[in-house]
């Protein structure tokens, strides 16, 4: 028994907490199909109604969001109730997946028990990142409302308790709603894994993304204040086509139906042509041959996809960059710090008052210059292309800066877009067990072997290593490039590269997913085949 302690991991001495805090039952026996699809329905619908439930007593004119860059991945709404999205919970699921991978954290995945000790670790680690992501953006970046922090001093309950600090009491209050909405997102989570289809997490990615590349699209409201031009590419489109005469249409207004922001027509184009790139490549697979060592006729195949590392890499190459927009912003803003507080050549910022914030061209967490700019992503082609050939209408995007500086710019983000997803495709599959020493002892623990091989996993491996490592590299440089050339181009919505890349991804996933839920509705006996519950 004291041997059998040892190798527990350290972990288990969260187990006393972590099986107190609220979950999610496991339904006890089989889920219909409609009751699945139903909870999927209804948790989406919630999804959406928390992103337009806005946070009580913020100043909503006063709100910098260094995560607009990444709105798409973290599938949040600014300012709501899913102001951090889904950050804590993938960030906690990444570090888990990382420490296990890397065999830092001592469990057995394939033991009932680890895996509860993991599961429940996991959801201790997002309570912890909810905190670690919700203090320092209310304590920075998100201002309460002069007239709720006046209301909370002069309530005869809460200025008690304040003690004359509505302030700190009102970001304290914005920090336990950023909590309830971030921590309902992870329980929702686990009813769509439990009690629907597919991930949670990934259906609320596709959401947000569709609904950024839908309101892109079809929005009729004007962009800004004063204009009666539709911000969507379709509408703006037709009133383009009403309202200017022959003559217009061929000196100017093909560029602003075409390439001028918001939403061009070349950005909807952009957006459908890498959807179905990513189709096709999602599809297209190494696939080799498999046979079972002792019966006889059993035959298989070991898929090997293109997109071998998935999104993977691109989701981490993006949250490195938000990581240093997010510092950059945080050491610009803080004079006082030494070093490196106010430093122009780690990033500048434009100030609320700079008329291109003021205008709408450009946001409060737009670099305008130093490392921060170059480490930027590139957003359409007004960012590079359009004022090359129009300085005089598009100037206002070179943020005041050359244009050689804008040459390196796109030089070192595609360098870092596809060069970094590489590296992370690389890293990801030695950590999750996609190797091809991981992969090969899973195949000879099922008893298949590559036919006119004999029957050893190191000839198994040798075989592997032709092929896995290879498409590792691509896989990362591929969706590395999408991403990169759909952010080039722009998309419509700003759902940016990464977004349509795992929005498709998510998509095409969820189809299969309801494919093989109706096969096994129909015929049960594939319930065991793939695992499913009885």
């Amino acid at each position: 028994m004291p041997l059998e302690e040892q190798k527990k991991s350290r972990l288990y001495a969260l187990k006393p907490l972590t099986d107190r805090l609220p979950a999610v039952s496991r339904p006890e026996g089989h889920v219909q199909f409609r009751t699945k699809m139903f909870w999927v329905l209804a948790i989406l619908v919630l999804y959406f109604a928390m992103t337009n439930v806005f946070i009580y007593g913020l100043d909503r004119t006063n709100v910098i969001d260094f995560f607009s860059s990444l709105r798409a991945i973290l599938a949040g709404a600014q300012g709501s109730l899913m102001h951090l999205g889904i950050g804590p919970i993938v960030t906690a699921s990444i570090i888990m997946q990382l420490f296990a991978g890397a065999k830092i954290i001592n469990l057995n995945l394939q033991d009932d028990e680890d895996k509860s000790v993991y599961q429940g670790t996991q959801k201790f680690l997002v309570i912890v990142m909810i905190f670690v992501e919700a203090v320092p953006q209310v304590f920075g970046f998100l201002t309460p409302a002069s007239g709720f922090v006046s209301s909370l001093n002069g309530s005869l309950f809460f200025g008690l308790i304040a003690g004359g600090h509505g302030d700190l009491l009102a970001k304290i209050l914005i920090i336990l709603q950023l909590f309830g909405g971030s921590y309902l997102v992870f329980l929702m989570d686990e009813v769509v894994s439990k009690w629907g289809i597919g991930s949670g997490i990934s259906l609320f990615i596709a959401g947000g993304v569709a609904q950024q590349i839908f309101t892109g699209t079809f929005n009729w409201e004007p962009s800004r204040a004063g204009s009666v031009v539709p911000a969507g590419a379709i509408p703006k489109t037709i009133y383009y086509l009403q309202h200017l005469p022959a003559s217009s249409l061929a000196q100017g207004g093909i560029e602003q139906i075409m390439v001028q922001p918001p939403n061009p027509l070349i950005a909807l184009i952009g957006t459908i042509v890498i959807f179905f790139i990513v189709a096709y490549v999602e599809s297209t697979r190494i696939e080799l041959p498999l046979a079972h060592g002792q019966a006889r006729g059993a035959r298989g195949r070991y898929p090997i996809r293109l997109m071998y590392a998935s999104n993977i890499p691109v989701i981490l190459v993006a949250a490195v960059l938000a990581n240093v927009s997010m510092f950059s912003l945080l050491f610009w803003q803080h004079p006082e710090w030494p070093i490196l507080g106010h430093a122009s050549w780690i990033g500048a910022y434009p100030d609320a008052t700079d008329p291109r914030v003021v205008s709408g061209q450009i946001q409060r967490t737009t670099p305008i210059g130093g490392l921060a700019y170059y480490f930027s992503n590139v957003n359409g082609v007004q960012d590079w292309l359009l004022p090359l050939f129009n300085p005089t209408s598009y100037g206002v995007y070179l943020r005041g800066l050359e244009y050689w500086q804008v040459f390196v710019h796109i030089l070192v983000f595609l360098l870092v877009f596809i060069g970094g997803s590489v590296m992370f495709a690389k890293f990801w599959i030695m950590t999750t067990n996609m190797g091809p020493e991981d992969v090969a002892r899973q195949i000879e623990s099922s008893g298949m072997q590559i036919p006119g091989f004999r029957r050893d996993p190191r000839i198994l491996r040798r075989v592997l290593d032709r092929y896995i490592p290879v498409v590792a590299v691509i896989s990362g440089a591929s969706v590395g490039a999408l991403a990169a050339g759909a952010d080039m181009i722009g998309t419509v919505g700003n759902a940016s590269g990464t977004g349509v890349l795992l929005s498709v991804g998510i998509m095409i996933q969820m189809y299969e997913a309801i494919g093989r839920e109706q096969m096994m509705e129909m015929h049960p006996l594939l319930r065991q085949f793939f695992g499913a519950n009885e």
